[in-house]
């Protein structure tokens, strides 16, 4: 039954069908996913975290302590100062003692950013760099793995084929693999869900971004707009934020910024996105305004109401839009 499957998937890819004809992702699929989730049902089936990634140039460890120490109990690992908290470079042993280190601070991890995984060498390669990340996902006791997606219109076969053989392995291990907008092919919701249509296994989803939609569009792109295009595949969303000046006509974009500060409607969004199907599932913070630890921390503490306050409906959306 297993190898059926898997032909059946390759088939997929060759003739360019898309999953939605056949019912293989929607939004039964992405509600199934999310229901396996063993994250506790906080604010009405939404978890709120923050990502390592505003802490970058500190440790890991660090990272965790002003997570934990925000209120949040849900941790992504992104960045820290000596890189990727957890890469390709991990070992199963290192990714265990992260994964243990957040749980001693109270931490669940949603999501691990493990950045490539070698598909641009060949096929085979591909696949044996995503195992690789889906055992130090389980190890480190994450949710999902979270694919940033490829630019190069060479490498976009190869890529989606490793990740279209990997699915069920990352089933097995109880991990999802979660795409992200983030620029090159998989830039605004279409791409996206011509991708996650592509592959075609209900254990590949979309985390929504929509500073990324604002980022990459150079500011022309609103995902109030965007977000229809995504409904039916969304089990997640990097909450982020994007504000923009022009320069001698050239954009100045930034989204190192905090939730419900720049230009991003999120109750619009999350209206939109609700719609279409994500009625629950791990809301986490990707970046916060810049400052000193006390007023990143601070700014930690006021982004996590903000996203609370989202989800209690408590926030109006913005009228001027």
């Amino acid at each position: 039954m297993k190898q059926e499957h898997s032909v059946t998937r390759r088939n997929l890819l060759k003739t360019g069908l898309s999953a939605a004809a056949v019912g293989i992702v929607g939004p039964r699929a992405v509600a199934a996913v999310a229901a396996t989730s063993t994250a506790p049902a906080e604010a009405g089936g939404w978890q709120v975290g923050c990502f390592t990634r505003p802490w970058g140039e500190q440790e890991w460890p660090a990272a965790l302590d002003a997570i934990a120490e925000a209120g949040f109990k849900h941790a992504g690992l992104m960045t820290s100062k000596t890189g990727l908290v957890i890469s390709l470079a991990t070992s199963v042993e290192e990714a265990s003692r992260i994964g243990a280190e957040a749980r001693k601070r109270g931490l669940e991890i949603p999501s691990v950013y493990g950045g490539g995984f070698d598909a641009e060498r060949s096929l085979e390669a591909g696949i044996a760099g995503l195992r690789k990340l889906i055992d130090n996902c389980a190890a480190a006791g994450s949710k999902t793995l979270m694919l940033g997606g490829t630019g190069d219109a060479n490498r976009y076969d190869d890529y989606y084929k490793a990740v279209a053989e990997t699915c069920d392995y990352a089933a097995e291990k109880h991990i999802g693999l979660v795409l992200k907008p983030h620029g090159g092919l998989n830039a605004t919701g279409p791409q996206c869900r011509k991708t996650i249509e592509r592959v075609g296994h209900k254990s590949f989803t979309l985390w929504y971004d929509p500073g990324n939609i604002f980022y990459y569009s150079d500011g022309k792109l609103d995902p109030i707009e965007d977000a229809p295009s995504v409904a039916g595949i969304v089990s997640g969303m990097c909450v982020k934020d994007f504000t923009m000046t022009v320069e001698d006509g050239k954009p100045s974009k930034v989204v190192d910024v905090n939730p419900g500060d720049g230009r991003v409607d999120f109750p619009a969004v999350m209206a939109r996105l609700k719609k279409g199907g994500f009625t629950r599932g791990p809301l986490v913070i990707e970046t916060l305004a810049p400052g000193s630890l006390p007023e990143r921390l601070a700014a930690a503490r006021k982004a996590r109401l903000f996203v609370e306050a989202l989800v209690a409906g408590k926030l109006a959306q913005d009228s001027d839009r």
